[in-house]
């Protein structure tokens, strides 16, 4: 997840053009293999076996390589081996950056170091993010406060939702503006703790959401259209429901309602960009 991150850095540097990053990200995707596809491939799982895998995902938060653990489908070494098989994103960035023209090696070493100095990562955290960890690179790019735990898991789920279901490159991004779409989706979560969910964007940018999600062509935000929005905040929030109630918290959700609007929310939210290959909208939250 690193890779998208730091591009969004490059952009906002003006140190890469939008288009460039684009066709880099672009670039990159299609030389990513996807570990379910290494496992068939390796003949170590079958196509049934992956699509119950992925359907497990949706269910709960976890990699592709714990389910299959769990289901005994893998071994930790067949694990292991398909993920040292996988190429590392912000690697392969990189040299799609460099193979442009865009930058060169000293620039691109450059970028490395203003980006780690700019978010004040240690070296040891630098090696983390890009190995993966999610929770750190989020809690610095984002300035998440330590001590909301639970405003933070739903955003780091959330980032991971995002990659899973939508668009394996979408980034979240300071600030967000919650006033601004034609549309909004919102649902509560109530029980131990209250928390307000929305979304969003344009008719355009929900619309392309709605397509990416439900994996097939949406065009407008018709009753297809708003039923596959409202049903992506709604997977999301059920997971993190099941999250939250693994570590003793139980949780319950209203049904999600989607409208022409904007949200119209009283009192202190926080605003998050949401930035995929569709477009962006607005993620928004209020206790």
């Amino acid at each position: 997840m690193f890779s998208q991150y730091f591009g969004q850095y490059l952009l906002n540097r003006g140190i890469v053009a939008a288009e460039v990053l684009l066709k880099a990200l672009e670039a990159q995707q299609k030389s990513h293999v996807k570990l379910g596809v290494l496992a068939m491939g390796a003949g170590l799982l079958t196509a049934a076996q992956v699509e119950e895998i992925h359907r497990e995902q949706t269910r709960q938060d976890k990699k592709f390589g714990e389910i299959a653990l769990a289901k005994g489908y893998l071994t930790q070494a067949q694990v292991e081996e398909l993920l040292a098989s996988q190429k590392k994103g912000h690697l392969q960035l990189g040299q799609a950056l460099l193979d442009a023209g865009a930058l060169t090696f000293a620039q691109l070493e450059q970028a490395l170091k203003d980006y780690q100095d700019e978010y004040g990562f240690s070296d040891r955290e630098f090696a983390s993010i890009q190995e993966g960890n999610v929770e750190l690179l989020l809690t610095k790019t984002l300035q998440l406060a330590p001590g909301e735990e639970n405003w933070n898991n739903y955003l780091f789920l959330f980032a991971r939702n995002l990659v899973r279901f939508v668009d394996p490159y979408a980034w979240l991004e300071l600030p967000g503006d919650s006033q601004v779409g034609e549309w909004s989706v919102e649902q509560q979560i109530e029980g131990e703790f209250m928390l307000k969910t929305g979304l969003i964007g344009g008719e355009r940018d929900l619309s392309a959401l709605a397509s990416a999600f439900a994996g097939e062509p949406i065009a407008a935000m018709d009753e297809l259209g708003q039923a596959s929005v409202a049903e992506f905040l709604n997977l999301h929030n059920g997971i993190f429901l099941v999250n939250m109630s693994n570590e003793g918290t139980e949780l319950r959700m209203q049904a999600p309602v989607v409208k022409k609007g904007p949200l119209n929310w009283s009192g202190e939210q926080r605003a998050y960009k949401v930035n995929f290959g569709g477009g962006q909208f607005t993620l928004v939250l209020q206790h």
